[in-house]
């Protein structure tokens, strides 16, 4: 993999992590950027490291502080797993790299509004990188919630099949902070937040029951409700263990209802005959490849961060009240907690 087009001020930009994410949208979009050129990547695998050092050609490390030392870096893209995202956001911050980091932002509402004042303080810009923000598809989608009257039920699904949810590191509370509330649901959560702004309540159940035989502690399925004080609630249903994957976000309203999944969005009436349909159709290439020039935009003053570390203690108000309420079975005003 090559780069190509670079202009000669391009943001030299490390990886840090290289899994799955990594290598399947950051590093084919870095490849193709005319703003952002690969300048080195790291990861605690010797044996990744290797096979991504031949294919890459550029600087490897196993440890992120040696290669910050080294490297005159503009960028860094943060894929690491939940527990060691805050130290490598600290190791950037102290040597002035701006952060380009895959959900979520921390682990903790503690964590988060550390970070967030680390980041002011060192002058860096963080972004989170929450690609459906920049998809025609979920921009569109208040445009069509202003065509179905008042709205009163917001009702969300993402679902997918993992055999095991106690393998990997995924499936320790103590290194993702969570389970599926705060892995996987955090993009949905990032969308009800982003549309409808923070719940004032929030009541939650938690499973750990999906695999009996086995013992883990982050739960494999969440079911959320929310609501507002101006009527407006609903609900979540988030899984790591129920196929097929699906990801759907409704809005139901008094004269009709908005239906989005992840490549189309559909305007119904209530009694479900559809007005209007967008589909957005696989172009080939990678997934993400608008967030490194937004990002771009965002440095050099042009663009707002749409995804900034203020933003995203929210996030964690709105995580931290799911497991408090599920711990306390009592009903959290997550707004409370900032």
């Amino acid at each position: 993999m090559h780069a190509v087009g670079h202009h000669a001020d391009a943001l030299k930009t490390a990886v840090v992590g290289l899994g799955h994410q990594a290598t399947n949208s950051h590093l084919p979009c870095l490849a193709l950027s005319p703003v952002a050129r690969l300048a080195a990547v790291c990861d605690e695998n010797p044996a990744v490291l290797r096979d991504h050092q031949h294919r890459l050609s550029v600087p490897s490390y196993a440890d992120f502080h040696e290669m910050f030392e080294s490297e005159d870096l503009d960028l860094v893209v943060v894929c690491v797993p939940h527990h060691v995202g805050r130290e490598v956001i600290v190791a950037a911050a102290q040597h002035h790299i701006h952060v380009l980091k895959e959900k979520p932002f921390a682990t903790t509402l503690e964590e988060a509004t550390e970070l967030a004042e680390i980041c002011k303080k060192s002058g860096i810009h963080l972004m989170v990188s929450l690609q459906r923000r920049l998809d025609p598809i979920y921009t569109s989608f208040p445009l069509l919630a202003d065509r179905i009257g008042k709205p009163f039920l917001i009702e969300g699904r993402y679902t997918m099949h993992v055999e095991d949810p106690s393998d990997g590191w995924r499936g320790l509370s103590a290194k993702a902070g969570g389970g599926c509330v705060i892995d996987m649901g955090y993009h949905l959560i990032d969308l009800i937040l982003w549309y409808f702004g923070l719940p004032d309540e929030i009541t939650a159940d938690l499973s750990v029951g999906a695999r009996p035989d086995r013992c883990y502690a982050a739960e494999d399925t969440a079911l959320v409700h929310f609501s507002y004080d101006d009527g407006l609630y609903g609900s979540l249903l988030l899984s790591r263990f129920i196929g097929p994957k699906t990801e759907e976000l409704g809005l139901i309203g008094s004269h009709g209802a908005v239906r989005m999944e992840r490549s189309r969005i559909r305007r119904f009436t209530n009694g479900g005959n559809i007005i209007e349909a967008f589909v957005r159709k696989p172009t080939g290439s990678p997934a993400g490849a608008d967030q490194i020039e937004y990002f771009a935009r965002v440095l050099d003053g042009s663009r707002p961060n749409i995804s900034s570390p203020d933003d995203h203690v929210a996030h964690l108000a709105f995580v931290t009240a799911c497991y408090q309420a599920a711990r306390t079975r009592a009903t959290v005003r997550p707004k409370e907690l900032l």
